[in-house]
This record gives structure tokens, sequence and C-alpha cells, in this order.
């Protein structure tokens, strides 16, 4: 029996066999199958049970499990809902019943996927890897892999590689190899993105993995074809182990998966559905220039004294919110002592809120920093709470870069963490939250779990639902969330914060590579850049701290007290010239018209397509430089520095661009 989903340019097809096999016959962009596949290896699902024989020659591949052998199409439901068609298919054996999730999105070419596991067996069955999605029978004609590196400072550094590079050989029918990302612990990209893009002759396909801790996805090849595995957290991997009981179910992470010609079309897809899924508020959507008084600035050493000042300057460079960073609860060293969150009176002589209330009488939105989610050791609170408020693992608290880890299972912990919430909205009247995390726990916790990883996995999605209550208490309030940077850009934490940090790169020169990589992995009306322009900064190096954030979100900060009139003038106008176009980024399309970037590039290149025009975000490195940009336009003209040395000429092959020298920058608008 055939079942032909085909919808939005996908082929999405199943095959029942005979024995009531279900396999994934075909899931590629707008063709059917031209080869015929021995569909045995073409499982829609992995599970792995302990005790289960996992039949196949497989090494450290997940493959071989119950999919393949023992689980039988039950039946399935394809119903329309707000977003699409949703297909659910179901999945039994004696043990458990399996149902796999694909939920379809009006014209778009993408696939949300995750499984649910129930347990119908009277005894317990355990878990040690569930598959959010699995096909094989990727396309075979010059297959390449692109994999965004990701670690601090240095974010979406994407490479593209055959798959020979990586050791993947196609000279015999199956190997042991296999292309394996994965991440373990809290911080979701310390390694990479959790996405990544498959790309042959005929198509890309592109994914991404929606968990803010443990995930791993694979590529390898099983009977002369290609296969991808997506999931959360594995026993093998990262130590994630989980029991269920007769009649609890389980569900995996969610994973999508989008298809495009050309990585720039999937891109656009995936573009769009992250849009479709993030819960945005109408504070946020008004796209609030952000002042923030950590980089290049107060360093996290903020008083009344040095603050007003700044607060002076952000408001007529033309800020709408201002956030006060770290370093405001604390006298002296802070690192260890984090977690009670009480303004420290040394700072503010009068009072806290005498810096608030100035922030407000500059017509500015106040906010402030936190880091709730750690307690440090030397701090007096951690001795009060019990050991089952934090991570434990072999009886020990555990304890990363002098920070406890909070459990937000425990009813205590979000009690507290709420009234640490409670406070600074209520009493200080911030409407603006960035909430960092600059340590990772490692593997997760043994209280109440299964396994370390079960832990870690029970407590993000705690997380994620103590940041929802917090959303419904606060409609109106705006979280940002930071990671030591761009640490945690995955879908499950961007879905509940309406801002991400994405990097902490402190130098200008280095800012703009990560820029304009940013928006493959963070919708440009989520992805907050630094632009931190220094007294030491000629004019062209004053532009570019702008230009990096002009096309997704400004935030500003640096030595803004100390600049020139010249200087100073070049910051207005550069925010002057975002509010002129702030209203459109969250409806642009990003693109690469110079091809993907790579931090070698001698000129990076972000394009935004809007309604009406396309805009472009140039970055020249080191070295003059004279370039083609192959976009098509009636005319061109430059949005950013109005004087500027670089030259622009529209020409029959695109945009022809020159800079003078090094360093410097522009933003283009494109009539077409």
């Amino acid at each position: 029996m055939v079942l032909d989903f085909t919808q939005n340019g996908i082929s999405v097809i199943f095959e029942v066999t005979e024995e009531k096999k279900l396999r994934l016959k075909e899931f590629s962009l707008g063709k059917n199958p031209t080869e015929e596949k021995n569909l045995k290896w073409c499982s829609a699902v992995e599970v792995h049970l302990s005790g289960e024989n996992q039949d196949d020659h497989h090494g450290a591949k997940h493959t071989g499990s119950s999919g393949f052998f023992s689980l039988l199409y039950e039946g399935h439901e394809y119903y329309e809902n707000e977003h699409g068609n949703k297909l659910e298919i179901s999945l039994c054996d004696s043990k458990m019943r399996t149902t796999l999730h694909y939920q379809f999105y009006k014209g778009l070419p993408a696939v949300r996927t995750w499984t649910t596991v129930k347990n119908i067996s009277d005894e317990v069955i355990g878990l040690e890897y569930v598959s959010s999605f699995a096909y094989t029978g990727l396309g075979m004609e010059e297959p390449h892999v692109l994999i965004p590196h990701n670690t601090w400072k240095s974010e979406a550094n994407w490479k593209d590689y055959r798959l020979e590079d990586l050791g993947l050989e196609h000279n015999n029918p199956f190997s042991m190899k296999r292309i394996s990302a994965s991440n373990t612990g809290m911080w979701s990209c310390k390694e990479y993105l959790p996405m990544a893009a498959y790309y042959d002759k005929t198509s890309t396909l592109m994914w991404q993995i929606e968990n803010n801790g443990s995930w791993q996805w694979e590529i390898s090849d099983i009977d002369n074809m290609f296969y991808l595995r997506l999931s959360g957290p594995t026993e093998q991997e990262n130590q994630w182990y989980k029991e269920l009981k007769p009649q609890e179910c389980f569900e995996s992470v969610k994973a999508c998966l989008t298809f495009g010609e050309d990585f720039n079309a999937a891109l656009e897809a995936m573009t769009r559905y992250r849009r479709i899924i993030i819960e945005n508020n109408e504070t946020n959507q008004k796209m609030p220039v952000i002042f923030n008084d950590y980089m290049h600035c107060l360093w996290a050493d903020p008083t009344t004294e040095k603050v007003l000042p700044v607060v002076d300057k952000a408001a007529e460079a033309g800020a709408d919110y201002y956030c006060m960073d770290a370093g405001w609860y604390a006298d002296g060293t802070w690192w260890e002592t984090v977690g009670e969150w009480l303004p420290q009176e040394k700072r503010f002589p009068n009072g806290i809120n005498e810096v608030f209330d100035y922030i407000r009488s500059k017509n500015m939105v106040p906010g402030i920093w936190l880091e709730l989610e750690v307690m440090g050791i030397g701090c007096p609170l951690a001795k009060e709470f019990e050991d089952e408020c934090f991570f434990m693992r072999h009886g020990k608290r555990v304890i990363d870069h002098g920070r406890y880890q909070l459990d937000f299972r425990n009813p205590k912990v979000r009690a507290f963490t709420t009234s640490i919430v409670d406070r600074v909205v209520q009493e200080y009247g911030v409407g603006y939250i960035k909430t960092d995390f600059n340590v990772d726990a490692g593997v997760g916790t043994e209280v109440d779990a299964d396994s370390f990883g079960d832990g870690l996995l029970e407590n993000n999605r705690a997380y994620l639902s103590w940041v929802d209550e917090i959303r419904a208490k606060y409609p109106d309030l705006i979280l940002e969330g930071c990671s030591s940077g761009g640490l945690r850009m995955d879908y499950a934490h961007m879905c509940k914060h309406q801002l991400l940090s994405v990097s902490d790169q402190e130098e200008w020169y280095e800012t703009g590579r990560i820029a304009a990589a940013i928006p493959t992995g963070v919708l440009p009306e989520q992805s907050l850049v630094w632009a931190c322009p220094r007294a030491e900064n000629d004019p062209d190096e004053v532009a570019f701290n702008l230009v990096s954030a002009m096309l997704q979100r400004v935030n500003l900060s640096g030595e803004i007290t100390q600049l020139n009139e010249e200087q100073f003038a070049l910051v207005k106008e550069g925010v002057a010239c975002y509010k002129k176009i702030r209203d459109e980024i969250a409806e642009g399309i990003p693109f690469y018209p110079l091809g993907v970037p790579d931090y070698a590039d001698k000129v990076s290149c972000l394009g935004m397509k809007q309604k009406d025009c396309i805009r472009l975000a140039l970055w020249c490195a080191k070295d003059a430089q004279s370039i083609t940009v192959p976009v098509a336009g009636k005319s061109v003209k430059v949005l950013y520095p109005s004087n500027t040395s670089v030259k622009v000429q529209m020409q029959k092959q695109g945009i022809g661009v020159e800079f003078a020298k090094g360093f410097t920058t522009v933003v283009l608008e494109v009539e077409v």
C-alpha cells in the first residue's frame, strides 16, 4: 500500500509492505522516485529499547532498531489544522505504540517532525534512542554537507564538505563511518548550531533540531544509500536513558526540515517557518533600539554616577530601551556570589530606582540583566536551598565555573526565580530583562531522573514552561536570551525569547563576519547584534559597528560618552537610518548572493529581500577590494553611511562595489 502525502513541492511517500512494515519511500523536493530502493532499510523511525537486538552491522550508527523490524503499521490520521495539514502515523508492536508526527505548512516546503512512544505493555521499557526524523535515500549526485560550527565569539561559522572529505567514501554498500554532530549539556550550541544542510546537484535539504540542551544528527550509508537521522538526547552520545512505565508516554524533541533548489531557497523556507513558531509580543514587534551598557562601556561596573551620563548619550543617540547589564548586585568580585539579585547600596546610594526613574525621564524603557538559572557557590542562599534544588551527580552538587545549576522542576526554584522577576518588574519598573547563562552543567542531574540526560531534558523543558508562566504574567515584557553570546541559538529556546544576543565578540572588525552569517540560524528580527563604537575608531570604523546590526537588531553600546562630534553624528545617523527600515526587517528574507559566508571571505555580504526592494550589507576585510554582487535591479543607492568612500554602480552583471580601503562597509538599497 502506498501512502502519498506530496504537497508544497515536497514528495512525501510512504509504503506499507505486505508484512505491515512502514517505509519512507521518498522525502525529496518535487520529484518522484527515479531508482528502485531496497525498502527494507528505509525505515521512517528508529527506537532503541534496552535489551533489544539492534539487528544491523552498525557500529555507532543509529540503525537496525524497532523501526525496522518489530513496529508494524496500525493506521494513520490526516487532517487540516491552523498551520496546514497534519499527518499522524501509528505503529505498534507488543511493547509500544509509536506515533510519527508530520506537520505541513500552507504553501511552504517545510515539515516539522517528532515522535511519541507509549508503553502499552505491563512492564517497564527502557528507551535509549528515539528519532525525531529518519529517512534513507538522500540524493547522491556529488553530495555535500554544510555544517555550522559555533562557539563563543565565533558563531555561525559554516563549512562546506564533500562527504568524502569527512571520510564517508561510497565504495561499499555500507560502512561503519558516519558524519555526526551532537551537543551534550545546557549550552545547545557550544560547538555547532543544531542545524545543517545537505545538498547535491538536484536540491538542498536543511534541518534544525529544536532542543535547548542535548541533541544529535548523523549521515551515513546503508545498502548503497545515504541516510539522515535527527534526534534529541541519546544514551550513546548524551547519557540519556528513559524508563517508560506501563501506559506512560514520551515525546521526542521536535525538528524541522525544509527544501529548496539551493541553500538560499531552503533558508527562505526555514526563515518563514521560524516566523510561524516564534511567540512574539506587541512591544517587541515595534523593533525598539536597545542600548546595553556592557560591551566597551561600563563592563559590568554600573554605579549611579557612571550610568547617568551614559543614559543621556543613549537617549540622544535614539535608543528606545536602556538595559543595565551585570554587576549591579555586587560589591567587588561577583562571579561566585550571584544568586540573591539585590542591588548593591554602594553602587546606588539613593537606591537603584533613581537610575531607572532617570531612564524613564529620557523616554526610554529600563531593562536589567539577570542570570536566574544559576546560583554562585559563595551565595548565602546556596546554604538555605536543599540539594534537590540543584543539579546533582554521584550525590554531589554539580559545580561549573563557581556556579551551581538550579533545577527548574523544583517548585522552590520556580517560586524563587519568579519572585526575582516580580521584584524587578513591579518594584523597579523594568520592561526588559536580559536573561544570561554563562556556565554549562554538563550531562545532567540524577535527581528524580532515570539518567543524567533524562534529568537534563526534563529540566530544560521545565525551564521553558517557567518562561511561559513569566510571559503570561507580564505580556509586555521583552525577554532577551543570552548564553555567553550565541551558545543557545536553538528554536526551543528562541521560541520563548523575543530577542537573542548572538555573540559576545568584542572586536568590531570580527563582528561583521559573524553578523553576516547569523540569519542562517536566527531570525533577523530576533538577532541582537552589538554595535560598539569606540573613541579610537575612525569614521569608517564607527560605521562598521552600526552596519553589523543594521539589517537585524541593534544592541548599541561602546564608548558612547567619549566619542567626538563626528563619531557621534555617525552613530545618530545609523540609528535614524535603522528606524526608517526596522518595520520591514521582520518581513525580510535573508540570502547570500556571494555564497554562504566564510570567515576567510575578503568581502562578506548579507542580502535581505524586502517587499519592494533588496537591501545589502557589505563588510570589507583588511584590504581594498572591488567586487560585483550578482543582484539585479533598476537602481542602487547607499543607505548608510551617507558620507562613504565606497563606490557603487549598477552593472549588467549586478552591482559593482569598490572599497578604497579595508575595514569599510556599506548598506545598499536596490530598487527591483
